[in-house]
């Protein structure tokens, strides 16, 4: 099963409103368990890498503190905003390395299938498409910070 079956899944129990979901093969095994809010992944083993491993479920970090921004409307009404959220939990990257230029900018146009960040998961760095177009407003996540499934990671004014 790779990232994206994965993602998958957990996309369709947190919409199935079904509360726990196992499954195991020969050499994978997953639980998803689910409360009102959100899935949980929490147990995950993959032998075919070095050795089994298991996913340990963090206790609720508070939020990260949203990045201040100039442009960005201060405590004003966001309805009108859309979100990009996280498709999976990991650590967000506003850039590829650190020498890199960020990858999406307060201000920044952005289409369909727009590379925005980049999480981190089990060691595999996932680029992380918009699935809308607009101009970024907020960038709500700081650089290198651990990031939870459908936490809101920018704000985007609708072109």
């Amino acid at each position: 099963m790779d990232i994206k079956q994965i993602q998958d899944l957990i996309r369709f129990v947190s919409k199935s409103g079904v509360n726990e979901v196992s499954i195991e093969q020969k050499d994978f095994k997953i639980t998803i368990k689910t409360n009102e809010v959100q899935p949980q992944v929490i147990h995950a083993s993959i032998p075919a890498q070095t050795a089994p491993a298991a996913l340990p479920v963090a206790p609720a970090a508070p939020a990260a503190a949203p990045v201040a921004t100039p442009a960005a409307p201060a405590a004003a009404d966001t309805s009108k905003y859309l979100t990009i959220k996280s498709p999976m939990i990991g650590t967000f990257y506003r850039s590829s390395s650190p020498d890199k230029p960020l990858f999406v900018n307060v201000g920044d146009e952005i289409k369909t299938g727009s590379v925005v960040c980049i999480i981190e998961a089990m060691k595999l760095f996932n680029e992380i498409e918009s699935e809308i177009s607009g101009r970024i407003v907020k960038v709500l996540v700081d650089n290198a910070s651990p990031v939870e499934y459908d936490q809101p990671l920018f704000l985007v004014e609708p072109i």
